[in-house]
């Protein structure tokens, strides 16, 4: 496990008139993050890490945050539920931070909020499941997309293309098991019927017996596949060759580059709903994302030299919504800054727009989603952002 310090920069120009003698005198705002930059989802972590260093530094270098330098202090989980208590216990306890960033995955989430709420520190989750966001809570606030707004978008895009058949295969994880139900629960709104419901554990390397019972589903038009990390290219793999012919679609949790060189040929025309970030080149000059997809993706390639992901976006965008709401705050009280997140209105990320209310902790649509297929190697939009 690994403990990341931001280097502190010496640059102290003021983004609110604080006087530069006054911002020498006060000490750096810390910021947490607990994040799983290693072990079995470090795909997501690693980026999500890398893109708060780079972001922070950015905004050090332009003169901090209400004339005080910003200061990480980050933690790697290891996509360990435990240790991420643990952690989070020790930014609350020992590290005098002023909100926590992370985890990367619902069940890391989940172990943390109960340390967060009763620190009373706002917390700023980086997964996707809907139990992070409802019910409510006080102080917990998330960024990705929900895996129930993901559903709907592909049902939308299935209706459109006369699907009404689906059979689903989930992976078991926290991430798989919610978006199935979720796609459970609302696939009747959209004329959807799950004809074929089957699983997978994480350790699985072979889908194709739960593949082989689904493709022999009567009434089948599509394959979804809920799921993160390595099983969705094993099922991408054995999906195609056992040349099930209807189309197959995946949940928002594969949205990397990683995963389409993984899948190779096997990956073409497979579609899944993902984030404006996934396509810079593709978005329209009028797009309200565009600048903002675009300086993010020219600062993130220009350190790191490596294509930017959606869980890189997750975490750019949660430090976009923390540091709005110091400002607007014009503090670093936790309650304060609790306040000014749940008032966010009209902040463009690269997720989406975000607009928060005191029932939304989240403020995203499905309209923030755009459905993209895999050809060529190559992600192309299939749809636009508005529809």
């Amino acid at each position: 496990m690994h403990r990341l310090n931001l280097v502190r920069t010496t640059a102290l120009l003021t983004v609110l008139a604080i006087p530069i003698g006054a911002a020498h005198a006060q000490d750096a705002i810390r910021i947490g993050a607990v994040l799983s930059m290693t072990g079995p989802a470090g795909y997501s972590g690693d980026p999500q890490a890398k893109t708060l260093n780079a972001e922070v530094k950015a905004l050090n270098d332009s003169g901090g945050l209400l004339g005080r330098q910003i200061e990480l202090v980050i933690y790697d989980d290891a996509a360990d539920a435990s240790t991420a208590r643990t952690f989070a216990t020790r930014l609350v306890e020992d590290d005098g931070i002023v909100a926590v960033i992370g985890g990367s995955l619902t069940g890391t989430t989940m172990a943390i909020m109960p340390v967060v709420e009763e620190a009373e520190l706002p917390q700023i989750s980086l997964a996707g499941a809907l139990q992070i966001v409802e019910p409510v809570r006080p102080y917990v606030f998330k960024t990705p997309h929900t895996d129930r707004m993901a559903c709907q978008k592909i049902f939308i895009d299935m209706q459109a293309n006369g699907i009404s058949g689906v059979g689903l295969i989930s992976g078991t994880d926290g991430f798989g098991a919610s978006m199935r139900q979720q796609c459970i629960d609302v696939a009747a709104d959209y004329d959807i019927t799950i004809v074929a419901d089957e699983n997978y554990g994480p350790n699985d390397i072979d889908m194709t017996p739960q593949l082989n019972r689904i493709k022999n589903t009567a009434g089948l038009d599509a394959v979804l596949n809920p799921g993160l990390g390595t099983g969705p290219v094993t099922v991408t793999r054995n999906f195609r060759q056992l040349a099930i012919n209807v189309p197959l679609y995946h949940g928002h949790g594969v949205t990397t580059q990683s995963f389409v060189d993984l899948v190779g040929e096997a990956g073409d025309g497979v579609r899944m709903p993902a984030p404006a970030l996934l396509v810079p080149d593709q978005l329209p000059d009028g797009s309200p994302q565009k600048d903002v997809v675009d300086a993010y993706v020219a600062r993130y390639t220009s350190v790191y030299n490596e294509p930017v992901s959606a869980f890189g976006g997750y975490a750019h965008d949660a430090l976009l919504i923390l540091t709005s709401a110091i400002a607007a705050a014009g503090s670093t009280e936790p309650s304060s800054i609790r306040d000014a997140m749940e008032a966010t209105t009209g902040v463009v990320g690269v997720t989406g727009e975000f607009n928060m209310t005191v029932e939304d902790h989240m403020g995203l649509d499905p309209s923030a989603f755009i459905m993209v297929e895999i050809r060529d190697g190559k992600w192309l939009i299939v749809d636009t952002p508005a529809q």
